[in-house]
């Protein structure tokens, strides 16, 4: 079962404010219910997570909300463009069309997802053969 600090994002509009843009009050609404996704996310993908720094948790769930809030920008999150004067032609592709919440690689890291450590269990149990 899940505990209250379990349901709290780690981060809040005005954390995705100061490091991005100024939302309307429809962006605010959408980013709060973003932010919360967002820090499920990280809690379900990277188990370690607790361990994180907070603002490392908050720097990544600002990230995701970014990412996936990016779409509906004019040309923000447009991955590739094409553009042709005559007989006119433009070509736009996004990088995350549908605006899903992702983690990247480098948050995977940064919230401890993959850093394990090989070891070794002895089959013999120490016995002389």
């Amino acid at each position: 079962m899940m505990s209250g600090d379990d349901m709290i994002a780690f981060a809040t509009v005005d954390d995705l404010v100061a490091r991005w843009r100024v939302l309307s009050d429809s962006e605010e609404r959408q980013a709060e219910v973003l932010l919360d996704d967002a820090s499920d996310l990280i809690r379900t993908e990277c188990p370690r997570y607790a361990a994180a720094n907070p603002m490392t948790l908050k720097r990544i769930a600002c990230a995701i909300v970014k990412r996936a809030m990016l779409t509906g920008d004019d040309a923000a999150g447009i991955s590739q463009s094409t553009q042709t004067a005559g007989p006119f032609s433009e070509s736009l592709t996004y990088s995350n069309p549908a605006g899903d919440l992702y983690l990247t690689s480098a948050e995977k890291r940064s919230l401890g997802y993959g850093r394990q450590r090989a070891f070794s269990i002895s089959l013999d149990g120490g016995a002389d053969a």
